[in-house]
């Protein structure tokens, strides 16, 4: 192990250990990711000792280059250095009240601290100390799992996953990210225990399920969430979405599985988390909008509209942010289907101008979840609709250069109407308002003041004789 202790703060942390006569090591996730060959800035180190003493002698002899922070109610203290992150702890042990994640802590051994670990592959521990330096310590066969790629438990899972229940969403969350398979008995302890996610707080679980949608392949995170049913307790909502009703031999798709495919789609065009967001909650409404039409089959009118009302609520229950972030989430919902249309029909410079308007500078975006949304397996569909998207595309950019309709603002304001028609509040500024931004959309009017006013002058004879 010794040639991945190259880095010299590894020295001064044997020398400190040393001066201090404990045992220290590296343990955990920085250890795993020397063999995953993953970059890491964050080292864990616990010791045989008080975590707090071994981060000051290193603060100490690093000097003014580095930061020190402690945190004395839970024994712990990080060292910033340079562009990484250390953090100490004393070896302990825990044990778990029934109605809480909050361990009761003791001080204990580094068997203790590795027993305590959430899987193998983070229970590895690397030596620090003078008399150990560079030995790895593997305990429970973390090493073997690495290489298998398998989630295992170093003890029995179904204790460790009733004593902190967040460890069946890491499980899932670990899978996901690194492509590994969870060991069938510990798979089916999360099923069996599922019920546990319940005592976690919403931040917490709304932190692993972005880590999971910010994953290469997010949907085999959502499957295992799914088939576990930590889906059902975590987002009732997307659950819903899932199933194939059939009435006179006519079915509609697995919106579930339609929606995993969507947000799959996505993730390989972008690592923005809310546009995956939007990806996932595009369809959220079909379960609420479905009707069946005799003859016709199934249909969902008005889901984006009804999608769009929805994320507020999704986002409050998920303890997601309820700014910006949240809004342009439900502005996509909201517009998802428009470049769709656009992309079925003949596409009219009106109906883009329109698009780019409420679109504004999210269009790429939208255009984007779109492209992501085409799931169909006919390869002569695929190949129209992205033919059409191009045709939105191209005219998207003629427009924008033409017309400058992106977050586009009236070239006469309300407060302009007022003064040059005399007016004080009054429905008519509205009416007015509207007609200008309706006949600029259209094309009827050119973008620009002179033409405005002459609309305007021309639109406030018609209100004033009505």
């Amino acid at each position: 192990m010794y040639p991945f202790l190259t880095q010299d703060i590894f020295k001064q942390i044997q020398a400190c250990a040393d001066e201090l006569n404990v045992d220290a090591y590296a343990i955990g996730g920085y250890v795993r990711d020397i063999f995953l060959k993953r970059p890491s800035k964050d080292i864990d180190v616990v010791t045989i000792g008080k975590g707090i003493d071994l981060a000051t002698s290193l603060h100490k002899k690093l000097g003014e280059e580095a930061h020190l922070s402690t945190f004395k109610n839970f024994g712990t203290a990080q060292v910033k250095y340079k562009d990484l992150e250390i953090e100490f702890v004393g070896a302990r042990k825990e044990s778990y009240n029934r109605d809480s994640r909050k361990p009761i802590v003791e001080d204990g051994t580094l068997e203790d601290d590795q027993n305590r670990r959430d899987f193998t592959i983070n229970a590895l521990a690397i030596g620090l100390s003078k008399n150990n330096f560079g030995k790895l310590l593997d305990p429970f066969g973390g090493l073997n799992d690495l290489e298998n790629k398998i989630l295992r438990t170093p003890l029995d899972p179904n204790i460790t996953y009733s004593d902190d229940p967040l460890r069946m969403m890491r499980a899932i969350r670990f899978a996901t990210q690194l492509n590994f398979t969870i060991h069938p008995e510990s798979l089916t302890a999360i099923t069996t225990n599922k019920e546990r996610i319940n005592i976690v707080s919403k931040e917490r679980i709304s932190d692993e399920l972005n880590k999971i949608i910010l994953a290469p392949v997010p949907s085999v995170g959502f499957k295992l969430l799914f088939d576990t049913g930590l889906l059902h307790l975590i987002f009732p909502e997307m659950v819903k979405l899932q199933g194939v009703e059939t009435i006179n031999g006519l079915s509609h798709k697995d919106n579930f599985y339609h929606t995993l495919e969507v947000l799959d789609n996505t993730a390989k065009k972008s690592d923005n988390l809310w546009l995956r967001w939007a990806a996932i909650l595009h369809d959220i409404a079909k379960p609420a909008t479905k009707r069946f039409e005799e003859g016709h089959g199934f249909t969902f009118h008005g889901h984006e509209d009804r999608g769009a009302r929805m994320v507020p609520k999704i986002f409050t229950n998920l303890k997601l942010p309820l700014n910006e972030k949240m809004k342009y989430v439900q502005k996509l919902v909201e517009l998802h289907l428009r470049p769709i249309v656009l992309a079925k029909t003949e596409v009219s410079d009106s109906a883009v101008r329109r698009l780019l308007f409420e679109a504004g500078n999210d269009i790429e975006d939208l255009m984007t979840l779109c492209e992501s949304d085409i799931t169909t397996k006919n390869p002569n569909k695929v190949k129209r609709y992205m033919f059409n998207f191009e045709i939105v595309r191209k005219k998207l950019i003629e427009l924008e250069e033409k017309d400058k309709l992106r977050n586009w603002q009236p070239p006469i304001t309300g407060e302009e109407i007022m003064k040059l028609y005399g007016l004080t509040p009054c429905k008519e500024i509205g009416i007015l308002k509207n007609a200008l931004k309706d006949a600029i959309l259209d094309g009827d009017v050119e973008n620009n003041y002179d033409s405005a006013k002459a609309f305007l002058d021309k639109k406030f004879e018609e209100v004033k004789t009505k």
